[in-house]
């Protein structure tokens, strides 16, 4: 199965590289560095270090926590850190600046993924959450690298995605080393895909071991001085193509009763910062972007959209609600923790399919509001606005959630000792 798996990727190295050509044309970026995605990097990390592998922006900030903790455990020991995309790439430097080093993770075609494993050459590998490559897997077990895989969480569309090419996946579950899994749902999958029941330990997820600092609050009551303590605040975060006319007919909606009502929008991704501030112009409202703003926002400003990376905690900080995107379409939601740990109450829509667990954990503690579309929106937005005690005890539910259930970042570590014991 892996000499097909193999063969197919051959075959459709002409749709990969014709992919990667149009990502690079609404984002340029993606065509620096091109030589790492095919195993040729740059990096010269020491030998026998660690590799931790995070996909894109969520999955570095997931990570944080773990690389903090390595870096304390083995001061002595290099950290490389891989992501797939260049928005991860940025996190990476943002987070960590130069104390790891950064490469992109090659695409799984045996020879760049040979090249990949024998530069970084570490004594042990960490996936976060849920990326099956077969070539990899297979080289580090050749090679004798240990694997883990990590709050991993594989959802039920995941699985039947994998499900597809159960007879490969059970072959090559079988080499990684240990899995860390965030709940027994995720268990169960995985085991289904055929991973052995020994290597499972049901960890929790590390998003809760989240550590924000202070200065994100400082920073939020920063830019809260700007905009007017007075002002009500809506925060629509990490947005994607078909939310943002949603939202914005929400914002018209309760401006009706709430007149000085301010819409922050944070996109998801930034190649569509420009599309999003032109959707606003043209639906009539007084916008300015997050790199245009001056020492005071005008009260005349009705939506400010946030067009840099990794300041959504700082943003969320300075807001009254936050919505959640990725949830009124059916991309499966964002991480809730982030504005639970900051205290702020959480509105998300229908499709939380990603974050199912910790979704439903909010619903039940009522840290957070589910609405199933636009009218039930408006409705809870306003509400919430409009009573302070109702946001307070939305938020102070948050806050108790992410505190009860840290505890995942330890067994991880405990995981990773027992591994390089061996």
């Amino acid at each position: 199965m892996l000499i097909i798996y193999r063969l197919i990727l051959y075959i459709s190295l002409p749709v990969l590289i014709l992919r990667f050509f149009l990502r690079g044309l609404s984002n340029r970026s993606y065509f620096e560095r091109i030589a790492e995605r095919f195993g040729f990097s740059e990096t010269n990390p020491d030998p026998g270090g660690f590799w931790i592998h995070a996909v894109s922006v969520g999955e570095v900030n997931a990570a944080a926590p773990l690389v903090n903790r390595i870096m304390k455990t083995w001061p002595d020991k290099s950290i490389t850190v891989t992501t797939m995309t260049t928005t991860g790439s940025d996190r990476v430097k943002k987070v960590f600046g130069s104390s790891v080093s950064h490469c992109y993770l090659p695409y799984d075609y045996p020879g760049a993924v040979r090249r990949f494993v024998k530069k970084i050459s570490p004594q042990l590998g960490l996936v976060m959450e849920t990326e099956i490559w077969p070539n990899l897997i297979f080289y580090c077990h050749q090679q004798g690298i240990p694997l883990i895989y990590t709050n991993v969480r594989l959802s039920e569309r995941s699985w039947r995605g994998y499900n597809r090419f159960r007879i490969l996946f059970s072959q090559i579950l079988k080499l990684v080393s240990k899995f860390a899994v965030q709940s027994e749902p995720d268990a169960r999958r995985l085991m289904q895909l055929g991973a052995p029941e020994h290597k499972l330990s049901i960890t929790g997820s590390l998003k809760f071991d989240i550590n924000l600092p202070p200065s994100v609050n400082e920073a939020g009551e920063s830019i809260r001085r700007q905009i007017g303590w007075n002002r009500p605040v809506l925060v629509a975060a990490s947005t994607h193509e078909g939310e943002e006319l949603s939202i914005i007919e929400v914002y018209n909606r309760i401006k009706s009763a709430l007149p000085e009502l301010l819409l922050i929008m944070v996109p998801r991704h930034p190649e569509r910062f420009n599309t999003v501030s032109k959707l606003c112009v043209k639906e009539g409202l007084n916008t300015i972007r997050r790199t245009e703003m001056s020492a005071e926002l005008s009260a005349d400003i009705e939506v400010l959209v946030v067009d840099t990376m990794g300041e959504l905690p700082m943003f969320i900080a300075a807001g009254d609600v936050t919505f959640m995107g990725g949830s009124l379409v059916a991309v499966g939601g964002h991480n809730l923790l982030e504005a639970a740990a900051l205290g702020q109450p959480v509105v998300f829509g229908p499709h939380m399919f990603n974050f199912a667990e910790i979704s439903e954990m909010f619903l039940q503690h009522g840290a957070g509001v589910q609405v199933s579309g636009i009218d039930e929106l408006t409705e809870v937005c306003e509400r919430l606005l409009l009573d302070g005690v109702m946001r307070d005890q939305y938020g102070t539910q948050g806050e108790k959630i992410v505190q009860q259930n840290r505890g995942a970042l330890e067994q991880v570590m405990a995981l990773i000792h027992s591994e390089l014991e061996h």
